[in-house]
Formats: structure tokens, C-alpha cells, sequence
């Protein structure tokens, strides 16, 4: 049962590995890896250098950090409200349609998001003419460019997120809700001196995990999602190895700007599982 799984991370999680090699050279597909130049750490001095870079940073940083405020805390609040339903179809209903979301691809997602805000007959800015606001710039604004790609995520994931909360809580004992009653524990003290507590192991390693991927917020949302008119603040690691390596050809540098968002990943996924002990949680590891 384990090979497929085993199989899947050899061939597109390591084996692909070998291709970080490029940071430090000066990669030319024609002579391939053996053949190219080195260059050493040429192409992160480049980097560092840029004047973009502190762009870059501190855009993947601001999204990065709504992520974790905004987004991270939101499946367990739904996990949690979703406990307290004691209507099983009603329940079953709720997970249903905000699981549906997470098997709508990005394309559609940000399409639906245009056709609701866009300025030109967008429904959002129609009711706001009708009862006579003004329209508001929403995909072509600086300053609700952020909130559209947290909102956007919230709607698509934080449904799917509630999956593993979910499967936590159900095996909480029983028998400390009602030792907690006997008590005198409402539902409140119980929530938060019985399950809170129960699930704490959970969420602390899924932040643990969250922050691997702390700047990988993802392409395919934000890439659609910027245009001239917000690419000031949009513009983050992910848009901009795609910009450099496949639309302008720097394999090398492109290559070097991503190993650069992993290491930081890898650190961060360190810093917290080390923290995690040393406050008496498992951890990843």
C-alpha cells in the first residue's frame, strides 16, 4: 500500500532535486548539467542585489502572514461550530457545500471573481451604483488586492481545511464532556477547557506544516489575479520565477530565487517543530 505513495515521492518530489544544481551554474539547455558552467553563488548575489527583491519579500511576507492570521484559524472555527450541530443531514449538508469549493480550479474561481466585481457590469459594483455609491476599483486596486486573495482563499479552501479538525474532534472522550458537565461546565467552558485542549496537538502541527509553506502562497491565484495596475503589491516569489525563468529564459536565476523560498521554508519548518518541543508538544518529528 505504501509503494505508490513511495513511487509518487521519489519521481516529483526528489528525483526533481537534482535539477537545483542550475542555481550555480550558468545553465545552458544545449550543454546540459554536466556541461554548463559553474558559477557558484553568482546568481543569489544577483538576486539579493536587486532592487526587486525587497519588493518581492516584502509582498510574499504581508500575503504570507494574512494567510496564517486570516486563513489558518478559520477551518477550525468551522470545525468547531460544525461539532456542536446535532442535526446529522443538516451537518452533513453544511460539509457538502463548503467542500465543493476546494474541486473548483483557480481559473474558474478568479473567473467568477470578475464576473462579480469587475467594473464593467459586475454584480457587486451594479448594487452599489443602484443605491448610489460609488464603484469601487476592486481588481484593479493596490489596496484590495490582498484582501481579494485571502477572501478568495477562504471561499475555496478553508471548507476542505475543516476535514482533519473534524476527524480530530470526533475522537475526543466522551466521557470529558460529560465529567465537565457534572461540573457545572456550559457549553463554552467546555469548548474551551475540553476540545480546545483535546485538539491542541493537531493544530499545532498543522501550523508546523502551514509554515513550510509560509512563502509558497501559490501561482496560479496570483499570477491571475495581477495586472499593471496592482503588480506593485501582487508581484511575489512565485510570479516572479515564472516571469524570469520561462518567459525571459533564466533557468539559472529563476532556479536560484525558488531555492532561495525553500530553504527559508525549510528553516521555518524547523524554528517551529524545535518550539513545539520545547513547549511539550510531539511535533513533526
Amino acid at each position: 500500500m505504501l509503494l505508490p505513495g513511495v513511487i509518487y515521492f521519489l519521481v516529483f518530489k526528489y528525483l526533481p532535486m537534482w535539477g537545483m544544481l542550475i542555481a550555480f551554474q550558468d545553465y545552458q539547455p544545449f550543454l546540459g548539467f554536466s556541461g554548463s558552467k559553474w558559477v557558484g553563488l553568482q546568481h543569489f548575489r544577483l538576486f539579493f542585489e536587486d532592487a526587486i527583491f525587497w519588493k518581492l519579500f516584502t509582498n510574499t511576507l504581508v500575503l504570507a502572514f494574512y494567510n496564517i492570521i486570516f486563513f489558518f484559524p478559520l477551518p477550525i472555527v468551522i470545525a468547531l461550530l460544525l461539532n456542536e450541530v446535532r442535526i446529522e443531514l443538516f451537518k452533513k449538508a453544511v460539509q457538502t457545500f463548503i467542500y465543493i469549493p476546494h474541486f473548483v480550479s483557480w481559473v474558474v474561481v478568479v473567473g467568477i471573481v470578475y464576473m462579480f466585481f469587475t467594473t464593467e457590469g459586475g454584480l457587486v459594483n451594479e448594487l452599489l451604483a443602484a443605491v448610489g455609491l460609488e464603484k469601487i476599483q476592486f481588481l484593479a486596486s493596490e489596496s484590495w488586492f490582498r484582501t481579494m486573495i485571502i477572501l478568495e482563499m477562504i471561499w475555496k479552501e478553508s471548507g476542505w481545511g475543516t476535514i482533519i479538525f473534524l476527524a480530530a474532534l470526533a475522537g475526543v472522550e466522551t466521557t470529558l464532556y460529560e465529567a465537565a458537565r457534572m461540573d457545572g461546565a456550559g457549553r463554552m467552558r467546555q469548548l474551551w477547557h475540553v476540545t480546545l485542549p483535546s485538539i491542541r496537538s493537531t493544530i499545532i502541527i498543522l501550523l508546523i506544516l502551514r509554515l513550510g509553506s509560509f512563502l509558497d502562497l501559490g501561482f496560479e491565484q496570483i499570477f491571475l489575479m495581477l495586472n499593471a495596475m496592482n503588480r506593485e503589491v501582487g508581484e511575489v516569489f512565485d510570479t516572479y520565477v515564472y516571469t524570469s525563468g520561462i518567459q525571459q529564459g533564466r533557468f539559472s536565476y529563476s532556479t536560484a530565487v525558488g531555492l532561495f523560498k525553500s530553504v527559508i521554508g525549510l528553516v521555518l519548518v524547523l524554528a517551529a517543530n524545535y518550539l513545539a518541543k520545547k513547549f511539550g508538544e510531539e511535533g513533526v518529528y
